[in-house]
């Protein structure tokens, strides 16, 4: 089991506010828990770069912050739960080609919307299509994303490793 170092606190707690920033921008559907918000490509950018459980860990926060400030609702976390343990879990388990994560994002929207049909009792249908361009957009920025997280986190890394060494 892996030791909890103050960088990883930081940087869970760092992911974390950069999720609920992004996941409190949505963009209205018409449907109560259906918008579609702007944290989805870079939760996918992020469980690629940073790994399953740092996500994970980083949107159960962004979660407790949105609902804390009354930015999200019950229907908000059980869509973006639904979401974080489908899309990140895709990566998990079939890693960060561009293929499994220009995917990861649509299929795990697509299951959210199903959990959300059956919790509100309606057909999924309409769910599905109002999600269609939240879907496009995620599969077209999250490998510009992915590629962005990337970068910082090498920078950051040789960074930390040259303070260590001091």
């Amino acid at each position: 089991m892996k030791k909890w170092t103050t960088y990883d606190l930081a940087l869970i707690a760092l992911l974390a506010s950069f999720i609920a920033i992004t996941g409190a921008i949505k963009i209205p559907i018409g449907i109560p828990g259906s918008e579609f918000q702007l944290s989805a490509p870079i939760a996918v950018a992020i469980a690629a770069v940073f790994g399953f459980k740092r996500y994970l860990l980083a949107g159960i926060l962004a979660s407790l912050i949105l609902f804390l400030l009354g930015i999200h609702n019950l229907l908000n976390i059980e869509i973006a739960m639904t979401f974080r343990i489908v899309a990140g879990g895709i990566v998990a388990l079939f890693g960060t080609s561009l293929p499994v994560l220009i995917l990861a994002g649509p299929i795990g929207t697509v299951v959210a919307r199903f959990v959300l049909a059956f919790t509100l009792g309606i057909p999924s249908g309409p769910l599905l299509l109002a999600a269609i361009p939240g879907m496009i957009f995620t599969a077209l920025t999250v490998w510009p994303l992915k590629e962005v997280f990337k970068k910082i986190s090498e920078k950051q890394r040789r960074h930390h490793h040259v303070k260590r060494a001091l």
